[in-house]
């Protein structure tokens, strides 16, 4: 019985299939038949429209394509660009608030505090002001407050680029380690203004004591002098060749280099005059004339700038000053020692206050002469801080 009904079962369903089969083939004749005949009226009604309609149906057909791998050309230059700016966006530094500190013996707390208790005026500059600061553990410090980063007056314009590589050049100065650089070991940002914090030398800077000495409050004899010229020299070798990327100063001067209780020289705020935008305009008797003239800046002009120390060690005079070159006044420092060398007289320029045994005058007279080639107005006559290190200390013995 079952194999009956199995049986009745199967030819149910081939006898389906085999109308299904036989309807397609019915219909599909059917189509072809009609499509023919179609074609064939076409054929012989409009024979001459056919090459015009198949050109027209190839020129959208290569538009289409044309189109389309255009606009997913563009899409995937408009996908690459917004992946390119949030990947950029997301390696962006953080503009850190608050203080930063690179130093055990300093808290952010104790710097707070000291900060908020009042601290000592020391002396200023175009570039900020210096205080004398007590920590809550007794350590001193030295505080150097940045003008603002405010750019044409507007601080909307002091962007967040500059903040962030004023604060990136901040990072690299915490590393430097060397005798002759002083140790950033703190910085403060509070707004558009940044405080800067150092370890507190007690002779204060270079001009702090120039100036004592043409006032004859202290006596600076020449082997001192030239241990500072040497040391700040040594200083600049570092950052020229020693760096892992090479570093500018680009406002050498007096002012920037700290006298420790040895009056051995260190070199402060290097690289900094360059981030911040009122420094871009500042030039004093201490730049080189490229860098006024052509707004070009390099190792051989961080060289100037040290010639002209050098050549307030050597003078004792202040180099703002105005000098009389061939009876007329308002020459430069430069100008007035290469007219008493050229003239025979470069024993006129140096510091009577520490002529004495022939053998120091005779290094000093020879130091009178490195200063003028440091002073050359091409920079490709200039020696390298490399090359003076070398001079200096063939002139005595350290």
């Amino acid at each position: 019985m079952e194999q009956r009904v199995r049986r009745n079962r199967y030819n149910n369903t081939l006898s389906l299939l085999l109308l299904f089969f036989l309807a397609f083939t019915s219909r599909t004749t059917t189509s072809t038949s009609c499509r023919r005949r179609t074609v064939k009226h076409l054929s012989t009604t409009h024979l001459s429209s056919t090459p015009l309609d198949s050109r027209i149906t190839s020129k959208v057909i290569v538009v289409s394509i044309v189109s389309g791998v255009l606009t997913g050309l563009l899409s995937a230059l408009a996908l690459a660009f917004l992946v390119r700016c949030i990947v950029k966006y997301m390696k962006q530094t953080p503009i850190l608030k608050g203080p930063v500190v690179f130093s055990p013996k300093i808290t952010p707390k104790s710097l707070h505090a000291a900060l908020g208790n009042g601290i000592q005026l020391l002396g200023s500059d175009p570039n900020g002001k210096y205080y004398k600061m007590v920590l809550d553990n007794g350590l001193v410090v030295a505080v150097k407050r940045l003008g603002s980063l405010e750019v044409n007056g507007s601080p909307e314009a002091a962007s967040k680029s500059v903040k962030r590589r004023l604060q990136k050049e901040l990072e690299i100065l915490a590393g430097l380690r060397h005798r002759n650089l002083m140790s950033l070991r703190a910085y403060v940002r509070e707004s558009d203004e940044f405080s800067l914090v150092y370890d507190y030398m007690p002779n204060g800077s270079l001009e702090d004591v120039m100036s004592k000495v043409r006032g004859e409050e202290i006596e600076l004899g020449w082997e001192i002098r030239l241990r500072i010229a040497v040391g700040i020299v040594k200083g600049l070798q570092y950052l020229h060749f020693s760096c892992e990327h090479q570093i500018l100063h680009y406002n050498l001067k007096p002012t920037n280099v700290m006298l420790d209780s040895e009056f051995e020289p260190k070199l402060t705020d290097c690289g900094l005059a360059k981030i911040m935008p009122s420094s871009h305009t500042v030039t004093s008797c201490y730049s080189a004339p490229e860098s006024s003239q052509s707004n070009r800046y390099t190792e051989k002009s961080d060289v100037f700038s040290f010639g002209v120390i050098l050549g307030v060690l050597l003078t004792g005079k202040d180099p703002t000053q105005p000098f009389s070159v061939e009876g007329a006044s308002g020459g430069s420092l430069g100008l007035w020692l290469k007219h008493l060398q050229q003239s025979g007289e470069a024993r006129e320029a140096l510091d009577k206050s520490i002529l004495g045994e022939e053998v120091e005058e005779d290094e000093m007279l020879m130091a009178l002469r490195i200063t003028i080639i440091c002073l050359s107005d091409f920079p490709a006559d200039r020696p390298s801080s490399d090359e003076l290190v070398h001079m200096l200390t063939q002139l005595h013995s350290f």
